[in-house]
């Protein structure tokens, strides 16, 4: 497997929010069209309380949580700020400490230049 010096794995988890099951959709599919994230999955509904401009709000949103190579990550908020409709969206990457072996290989693969599709993609995520 693709490791740096510290034996942490070379990906991220992106947690991201969105106003709607379609934007949320529509920034996911872009981001794994252009290779930026391997894969992103789509929490439609949660309920979120935030401070915004000096007032507590309440609203429900999307999750995304999409996967990719720490060195795509600058690349990534860049994109979803372009596509997002909020001011200022949450765009936040996690660490991944540890997982399945192949499936931090196939999120290194597919987040490649031209990286062809893994055969057993269908179920890695």
């Amino acid at each position: 497997m693709n490791r740096d010096n510290s034996n942490t794995p070379p990906v991220v988890m992106l947690y991201v929010t969105a106003g709607s099951p379609e934007e949320a959709g529509r920034i996911g599919r872009t981001l794994v069209e252009e290779r930026l994230v391997a894969c992103v999955n789509v929490i439609p509904s949660m309920h979120a309380i935030y401070r915004w401009q000096g007032r507590i709000e309440e609203a429900q949103e999307c999750v995304i949580l999409a996967k990719t190579r720490r060195e795509r990550v600058a690349s990534c908020i860049a994109r979803i700020r372009a596509l997002h409709s909020y001011e200022c969206p949450c765009v936040v990457a996690l660490p991944i400490a540890e997982g399945n072996p192949a499936f931090l290989d196939w999120i290194t693969e597919q987040t490649g230049p031209s990286s062809p599709p893994c055969s057993g993609d269908a179920g890695l995520w």
